[in-house]
């Protein structure tokens, strides 16, 4: 699937910041700047590279001005805004097409002179690739000029004018980190110099620190006789160099082409979703597995998203080599039968918040036995689903525990424990302790997991009894017979009739306590009051507490996280209910199909082949918060996959 932009797309300097790339390379790394090349934000790079797998992150080669001369006529072909907009670089007026399918191209025309620019990550390295075809067909002689901007700091910290950079024939160093350079260039060193007043638009309509500083001590030239055609290749690493950009390229073609063969869809949005989903998975040091990360620029790997993304972004795209790795990793850190949320960095103790994240991953390890049909894994996996069984029944950390009537508490004091985590100093947005409905949810379905895994391996247990017993519990508290729904949560407070999408779950999940009726109801009302083409709100717009905007300072974005944002990921669940409660008819796979038609228009919005976090909740349209998220577009994978897998 190839994307592809024209000048009507940049007609303004800010229109052309409205959609970047996004390359990983299995570490933690990535390259991310806009389609016309500008950086629109402080996380933007050429090179973020990674020091240590896969969250010790460090923006190093933050950016490349280029100024094409022909004819002793210089002309800026780079693009980036400036605090003083005097100075800003507008080469986005030369550019005449991006294109982005495997890596990005940019295309600019110059007084007869074209210039086609190709960037590329290789896996599992830290080494990014710039590769430059000139063909000058004028007759002049043409100069290609290409300024590497440094910051070598880390991710999110501004540099200062006390940075020193070093510079030899192959390297760059500062503070002790060192890139090296490759080029079939002419590099002229020279005494370094800062640029200051770099203006990062979509940091500053976020609050965040909106200017911007680099260094430059060194320019890359190739020059092209007229009427005569040249190639120019620079490359970055944290290691020395022994390849070509051509080759970097390729690889990465291949690369993602079998990524896209692996997940065995017919779907061309389904085949570059499976090509997006790879960019979230990476290695961790600190336990020697795979992780999953939960979205770029911004977040890191966290239990809750890793066990909900697993799904889609591994085990529905023939991953399972990754999946078993990530299950490992994961099993290997249950303590008191809870999952890691944050995996420990340095000398650093994980953190075990979440009430979601264990159950989630007997959810997780039942998907990957259904796919794999690998006895011995779920053999392997049993001792750690019967700790998280037996914790959750008799009660661990977090307030976490079975009451009497089957059904699990869960959240206490300052403790925030479901996905809706959102603290503000000392406000909760959205406690919800007591008994969520999705964490109820997920508790009957790992129940009747156990009990399906017992049956295989010749392990008893008490697992159907006490599935028995959550089911008639969870209709009877969490019904909500006069709105055709579920309570949100059972606490006593007013939360507990909110509308909100958490619902969803009690139908999506592989085992549900509702009956037919009642789950067509929930997914009829989850249309009503939450649906949009782009995700689904998370609290109903005619609640008193809906806030229909996000953005701004840090306080107001998180006071609307789950107060209305809608977000992409539960739509996956939607759908999958609604072709559950339709029986997978094939009017229902038609009305789905269509309803996804527009997944594509999102895949070019934002992060180009990507899709976000969030929306507004009143009016979605332009993505927010991160502009990569690894759980909506694993869920969206599995709508993909459970259609074609039920069309004739």
């Amino acid at each position: 699937m190839k994307f592809i932009y024209g000048k009507q797309d940049w007609m303004t300097m800010s229109r052309g910041q409205e959609n970047c790339y996004l390359l990983t390379n299995g570490l933690g790394g990535f390259s991310s700047a806009t389609m016309i090349g500008s950086n629109s934000r402080n996380d933007h790079a050429l090179l973020m590279g990674c020091i240590e797998a896969p969250n010790h992150r460090y923006n190093l080669i933050h950016r490349l001005e280029e100024w094409l001369e022909v004819a002793g006529n210089a002309l800026c072909i780079s693009s980036q805004e400036y605090r003083d907009s005097a100075k800003n670089e507008e080469g986005y007026r030369y550019l005449s097409s991006f294109t982005f399918e495997d890596y990005p191209q940019w295309v600019y025309d110059v007084d007869g002179v074209t210039v086609l620019k190709e960037v590329a990550m290789r896996r599992d390295s830290n080494l990014v690739a710039v590769r430059y075809e000139i063909e000058n067909r004028t007759r002049s002689n043409a100069v290609l000029r290409v300024t590497p901007h440094l910051q070598f700091a880390p991710k999110g910290v501004q540099i200062t004018r006390e940075k020193r950079f070093y510079i030899t024939e192959s390297s760059v160093s500062s503070e002790g980190i060192c890139v090296y350079f490759k080029t079939d260039g002419a590099v002229r060193h020279f005494s370094q110099r800062f640029v200051e007043g770099l203006y990062y638009a979509y940091d500053a309509c976020d609050r965040r620190e909106p200017y911007g500083t680099t260094c430059v001590n060194h320019t890359i030239e190739k020059r092209v006789g007229a009427g005569e055609e040249a190639q120019l290749e620079i490359l970055y690493d944290m290691e020395e160099i022994h390849t070509d950009a051509r080759m970097v390229l390729r690889e990465a073609a291949e690369y993602r082409k079998t990524l896209a063969d692996a997940c065995n869809m017919q779907s061309e949005v389904a085949r570059m979703l499976a090509k997006s989903a790879n960019q979230f998975v990476a290695w961790r040091k600190s336990t020697g597995g795979k992780t999953m990360l939960a979205g770029f620029p911004f977040f890191e790997d966290w239990g809750r998203d890793t066990m909900i993304a697993l799904a889609g972004c591994c085990i529905s795209t023939g991953q399972t080599e990754t999946a078993r790795s990530i299950l490992e990793t994961f099993a290997a850190y249950c303590r008191k039968g809870l999952m890691p949320n944050l995996f420990p960095e340095g000398e650093s103790a994980p953190w075990y918040n979440t009430a979601d994240a264990a159950l989630l991953f007997v959810n997780a390890v039942y998907l990957y036995y259904e796919k794999t049909k690998e006895r011995l894994f779920v053999k392997k996996m049993w001792g750690v689903m019967k700790e998280i069984l037996q914790s959750y029944k008799e009660g661990t950390d977090y307030g976490i525990r079975m009451d009497e009537d089957g059904l699990i508490l869960a959240g206490q004091g300052q403790d925030q424990v479901t996905w809706m985590d959102v603290k503000v100093g000392e406000i909760l947005p959205t406690p919800r302790h007591g008994k969520p409905v999705e964490i109820n949810a997920y508790w009957y379905n790992a129940l009747c997991v156990m009990e399906r895994f017992g049956e295989l391996l010749g392990e008893r247990g008490e697992y159907g009894l006490l599935a028995m017993q959550a089911k008639e519990s969870f209709r009877e508290k969490f019904w909500n017979p006069k709105k055709g729904c579920l309570k949100d949560v059972i606490s006593g407070t007013g939360a507990d009739e909110q509308i909100r999408c958490n619902q969803i779950w009690a139908v999506s999940m592989p085992f549900t306590p509702l009956n037919k009726g009642q789950e067509r109801q929930v997914v009829d009302t989850v249309f009503e009051k939450l649906y949009t083409p782009c995700g689904l709100r998370t609290l109903e717009m005619s609640d008193p507490q809906f806030c229909g905007t996000y953005g701004g300072e840090q306080i107001k974005r998180d006071l609307a996280y789950h107060q209305g944002t809608v977000w992409v990921f539960p739509l996956g669940a939607y759908y999958l209910a609604y072709l559950k409660t339709r029986e997978y008819s094939g009017e229902a796979i038609v009305t789905v199909r269509r309803q996804l038609e527009v997944m594509e228009r999102a895949m070019r919005e934002g992060c180009i082949g990507q899709l976000p976090e969030i929306y507004d909740g009143r009016t979605p349209g332009f993505s927010r918060g991160c502009f990569a998220q690894a759980w909506s577009v694993g869920e969206i994978l599995r709508v993909y996959e459970t259609i074609e897998k039920h069309e004739v």
